[in-house]
This record gives structure tokens, sequence and C-alpha cells, in this order.
């Protein structure tokens, strides 16, 4: 973790040159949902092969941009693709949009995913707001020596998500006559989706839903002493006893689906700050 701090001062200096404002806020879009981009009064652009450090995205549906600008009035930025593990890429890698946020001033995480629910309440379109987590990726971002300058070495995580964030998202859901549900989101490495008995195993060890990112960003955003909140779009049901195939276009068609219930959170969100 030593080199990390250059390396962030090197991508910060880079998006300073592109758009000289302090963000408040931070948005990264998962798997289809990153048309939620098009509601930001956009600044700048910039593309990561043009950041120094960042690696590309090759995940489906990533577009590989940071998007800056201001949504309700508060200036933000927004990553239109993050990194996975799955995709070959280290635990710190996959946390360096997190920490250039950190780097240039934003206190706040909006985090959102793509998600197979195991839930049997939860319906493909709908949102859960991510109360917890739990790391199955068997790897962790702060793993080797820490720079006390990004962190403490053991920062604590009985609490990762804003309970503040949870509430005013609860009340915005709950306005606009939607269901908001609650749950605990379980990482997986990927790229493979769920055997059956995996998502019994998900279901067993208190997993609400279950996708293959998240977690590290999180963790990361905690060490950096961010307010973080998570949302999950239930793009497909994982239900052992009643197993149905899933590809990578059907999660970001079903993402799609619930774009309008996302930004309505994420507006609400965003304004209340």
């Amino acid at each position: 973790m030593l080199q990390l701090l250059t390396q962030l001062e090197a991508a910060a200096a880079y998006v300073k040159q592109q758009w000289a404002v302090t963000p408040r806020v931070g948005i990264i879009l998962g798997s289809g949902l990153g048309g939620l981009a098009e509601e930001i009064d956009v600044q700048a652009t910039v593309d990561y092969a043009n950041l120094p450090h960042f690696p590309r995205t090759s995940a489906l549906g990533h577009r590989g941009r940071l998007v800056c600008g201001s949504l309700e009035g508060v200036p933000l930025m927004a990553f239109q693709g993050r990194f996975h593990l799955y995709e070959g890429h280290s635990p710190q890698q996959s946390t360096l949009p997190v920490r250039l946020l950190r780097a240039l001033g934003a206190e706040t995480l909006l985090v959102t995913n793509a998600a197979g629910g195991v839930n049997p309440a939860f319906a493909v379109g709908d949102i859960m707001l991510i109360d917890d987590q739990i790391n199955l990726l068997f790897a962790n971002p702060l793993v080797g020596v820490n720079d006390d300058n990004l962190g403490p070495q053991f920062p604590d995580m009985s609490a990762p998500y804003d309970a503040e964030l949870g509430e005013v998202a609860a009340s915005i859901a709950r306005r606009n006559d939607f269901v908001l549900h609650r749950g605990v989101y379980m990482a997986m490495l990927g790229p493979t989706y769920e055997t059956r008995a995996e998502y019994r195993m998900v279901r067993r060890l208190g997993g609400d839903a279950v996708g293959m990112s998240t977690v590290p960003e999180v963790i990361a955003a905690r060490h950096g002493d961010m307010r973080v909140l998570g949302l999950s779009t239930i793009t497909n049901v994982g239900s052992p006893d009643a197993p149905s195939e899933t590809s990578g276009h059907d999660v970001i068609a079903a993402a799609e689906t619930a774009s309008e219930k996302l930004t309505k959170i994420v507006r609400g969100v965003v304004a209340a700050l």
C-alpha cells in the first residue's frame, strides 16, 4: 500500500486539471446502472485510459469513464464502471476510484451494484438498501504495510453503511411508493454465477443478495472515514429450488428496469446532504 499515495497524487492532479472543483460526493455505478450519469449536470469527463495508474475496465456494461459535475446543486463525481477482482485486478486496484474520491476531498460514497437476490421476498427490479456485508472474496484491499495517511491499520467495520443515509433513502422510497428492501450483501469472486448449492450457502450464512463487487470499495471508504450508502439492484433471483440460467446481458437489462427508482433515491440522498 505504500506506493498507493504517490499513484493517487498523480491521478488527482490530472483530474484537477480537467475539473478544479472539490467533490462532496462520489458515486460508483455498477452493471447496467451507468445511465444514472445522464442525470448529472456534466462539466468534465475523463476516460479511465487517461487517468494515471488506472487500469482498463473489461466488464460488460462498464463504460470506463469518470463524470464530473453536479446533481441537485451538489458537486460530485460518478464512476461509470468499476474494477472487479475477477478481471484480474488486485484488491488495491479495485479500490482506486474510492481512494481518488477521498484524495480529491469527497466525504460521502454512494455505491451501487447489480446483485442476485437470494431472499425469497425479493423480485427482479427491486432495490435493496445494503445494511451490512460479508466478504467471501477472500481478499482485502488493506493487506500489506498500512499507510497511515490513508487511514488506520485496523479500521472498525461494525457499521460499514451509514444509518442516517439509509433512513433518508428509505423515506424517499416511501414517498415515491415503491419497496426498498434492507439486507446483507455478500461478495463472491466470480466471474461465474452461483450454483444452487452456493445460493443455499449464501442464504444460510445470512446473505440476502450476492454479487462480485462493492465490498473492497466499502472497506477502502471506511478506511478513509467516508460515509457510505449502498444500493443493490436485484437483477436475477437465485432460488436453489427453481433454478434458472443467468447471463450478463440479462443482468444489464434487468438493472435498467430499476433505473427510475435508483435515480429517485440517489437524487434525494444527494439533495439531503
